[in-house]
């Protein structure tokens, strides 16, 4: 629920296409949360921890995703292309398949998920359990936890996309979340572990 790369990105995609489209970036979402979740299980994400050159991959092929999103908002904002079409969709609005695709990438190519799956879930994981299963119950209580989430956002970011119908406000926005992603992935990429 911390502002991030996820948030910028589902509410950028919300204001411009409602709150299905908030919705299925938040299902793209939480699918990367749930393969992190899957590969923390069966000790996969301990290899992106260990391995500074596999963390490295993944954190600049994030950032650079994270500045694309962000660079080609700012394009549409600046072509004008936010302005309503004829039947009041936005003409940025982003279909199910892309929003989703887009919450996936978003996800997966952020390493600091693999990270919160490796050193927050198994402090909770006490000597004697079996690991596997302690660590699949709390990878699906925070999957749920983060599926509730975005429901709700998308309806509230669905609420607040029709406030904003205006195609001025809706530019502003591009601009704002567009200059948020190229921020949030340049800031990937120049942090350390």
């Amino acid at each position: 629920m911390t502002p991030g790369p996820d948030m910028a990105l589902v509410l950028r995609n919300g204001v411009a296409g409602g709150s299905r489209a908030a919705w299925w970036t938040g299902l793209g979402c939480c699918t990367g949360i749930s393969v992190y979740a899957a590969a923390s299980a069966v000790g996969l994400a301990a290899v992106l921890a260990a391995s500074a050159t596999a963390f490295a991959l993944v954190k600049y092929v994030g950032a650079a995703y994270l500045v694309y999103l962000g660079a080609t908002a700012l394009l549409h904002a600046r072509k004008g292309a936010v302005a309503a079409a004829p039947t009041g969709t936005p003409a940025t609005a982003v279909d199910r398949t892309t929003a989703f695709r887009q919450g996936l990438m978003s996800n997966l190519l952020n390493p600091r998920i693999a990270l919160i799956f490796l050193t927050l879930i198994p402090q909770f994981v006490s000597t004697g359990e079996p690991a596997l299963a302690t660590t699949a119950v709390l990878a699906a209580a925070f999957l749920g936890l983060a599926v509730l989430w975005w429901r709700l956002f998308s309806l509230a970011v669905g609420r607040l996309g029709r406030v904003l119908s205006r195609a001025r406000m809706r530019t502003a926005v591009e601009r704002l979340t567009g200059a948020v992603l190229v921020g949030l992935g340049l800031r990937v990429a120049l942090a350390g572990r």
